[in-house]
């Protein structure tokens, strides 16, 4: 089958498609533009931006996406807010995809944009670009009215792995929104100072269950997650077996020898899935006191819970050491 975008191997052919009356060849010229690879199409597709047809502009902000840089941000700066929501969603996916941090010139003025969409869409673009400039925006966004900008705040924060964001983000795991708490949670996972380890702890108790979830897995990651070990050994009774399993998680990679006995409770759930975290976490612990509760599970009806209890079994009797905490 022929190439339909062969013909547009010259940009000044392209622009004469721009100009026809029937907006579908306009959104043609606009992907074979964007197909181009061409840094030149961007100035073309910038002058879209503001043509009558919104599957025009929309094809305008997709094929934006096929470029990087300074020019391609301040194209997709002027249709991510775009009155028609298809066109700024296509436009926000975009600058999603941004990697120059040059690009953030041109999308930190929308931080302080009326809607809450443009002020979401720009900060979740600035996250992947990781510019320090863009901590104190960021740390003034977490006092937002809209928890999804909030969200997205936590995102630029988490990236940028600063130290002093600490007690910001610690503020904000007792947020008033799950989703923002469940972020902040999250986004400690790289500090190495024990006040985040604690506030991740703390939200082992949190009343959503997917934030518990969030902080028994983050603890397992965090350098002073050990500190936490008898708090999740406690959520190794959790109502929710998805926290349970992190829990497990957790705990199997700090090998917490102390709690096999509870670790090996979890080994007779209905939950496949957590009776495979269950052995696998013995077998990382390797402690001989795992044994008893893994030989139930050695012909258990899952192949992949029977997988791990047989791997853990190996580990323990070639007598790998156990780390005793």
């Amino acid at each position: 089958m022929a190439d339909p975008f062969e013909s547009y191997d010259d940009l000044d052919d392209v622009e004469d498609r721009l100009q026809a009356a029937d907006p579908g060849e306009r959104r043609v010229a606009i992907i074979a533009l964007g197909h181009s690879g061409d840094p030149a199409a961007i100035a073309h597709l910038d002058r879209m931006t503001s043509d009558p047809d919104p599957g025009v502009r929309q094809q305008v902000a997709l094929a934006l996406g096929e470029f990087d840089g300074l020019d391609a941000a301040a194209a997709l700066v002027k249709v991510v807010v775009d009155p028609e929501q298809v066109v700024a969603g296509a436009a926000a996916d975009s600058m999603a995809e941004l990697k120059d941090p040059a690009c953030a010139d041109a999308i930190l003025p929308l931080i302080s944009h009326a809607h809450a969409f443009v002020r979401m869409a720009s900060l979740r673009a600035l996250k992947e670009l990781r510019r320090k400039d863009t901590l104190k925006p960021a740390l003034d966004a977490l006092r937002d009215v809209d928890a999804s900008v909030r969200v997205q705040a936590i995102g630029v924060i988490g990236f940028l792995k600063l130290e002093e964001s600490i007690p910001a983000l610690t503020s904000v795991t007792t947020d008033a929104d799950a989703h923002v708490r469940r972020a902040a949670v999250s986004a400690l996972a790289f500090s190495h100072m024990k006040p985040a380890a604690d506030s991740i702890t703390r939200a082992l108790a949190d009343t959503d269950w997917m934030v518990r979830e969030t902080a028994a897995e983050t603890l397992g990651t965090n350098v002073n997650g050990i500190h936490a070990a008898d708090a999740l050994i406690g959520s190794l009774t959790d109502d929710f077996w998805q926290v349970r399993l992190k829990a497990v998680r957790s705990l199997g990679k700090m090998k917490v020898t102390r709690a096999v006995p509870s670790i090996g409770l979890c080994i007779s759930h209905p939950q496949a899935n957590l009776r495979k975290e269950g052995a696998a976490a013995l077998g990382e612990i390797a402690d001989p006191a795992g044994e008893k509760f893994l030989e139930p599970v050695l012909d258990d009806a899952d192949p992949e819970v029977r997988k791990n209890a047989r791997w853990a079994m190996q580990r323990i009797r070639s007598g790998k050491t156990a780390a005793g905490n």
